[in-house]
């Protein structure tokens, strides 16, 4: 398991969704429940009566941008809400990924540290592996490093 222990902690994980992710988080919950060195939190919804993913998504966001969290997973419809709202937190990468090619990249290149992915896109089954190998894959560093240092906006052009 890569990546997923500092100094032999256990790796803290917000997993949160909307009422349209709710079954599937509970779906990569009872998965991730049995892996180890993982901390899970879940941080809402707890049903599915119709709710606002801004809320989810900011608390996962400002979670991971303050060290609560290592990491998050958020999941919507779509995804495209949750990974909208999280990247409005500075020192948030949040990738919206539909395949597993995207979350392995999104790892090593990018530093991604929330992955958003959609309940009406992608099935049970490639949500789990995507949720593994967001967890498994480590970040390369090297010249992707610069780049991810880039991201946040200059103080001043």
């Amino acid at each position: 398991m890569n990546d997923n222990r500092k100094n032999g902690e256990m790796v803290k994980l917000a997993v949160g969704s909307d009422h349209a992710g709710f079954e599937l988080k509970k779906t990569c919950i009872d998965h991730l429940n049995g892996r180890e060195g993982i901390e899970i939190e879940d941080i809402g919804v707890h049903g599915a009566e119709s709710s606002d993913y801004p809320v989810v998504a900011h608390h996962a966001a400002l979670g991971v941008a303050e060290g609560r969290y290592d990491r998050a997973l958020l999941i919507c419809g779509t995804g495209i809400g949750m990974s909208i709202t999280a990247n409005k937190q500075p020192g948030v990468r949040a990738a919206l990924c539909h395949n597993l090619y995207t979350v392995k990249m999104a790892r090593m290149h990018n530093d991604a540290n929330i992955l958003a992915f959609g309940s009406r896109v992608i099935g049970d089954g490639l949500a789990i592996e995507m949720v593994d190998l967001f967890l498994d894959t480590s970040f390369e560093g090297g010249r992707h490093k610069k780049r991810v240092d880039m991201i946040e906006p200059p103080r001043r052009l």
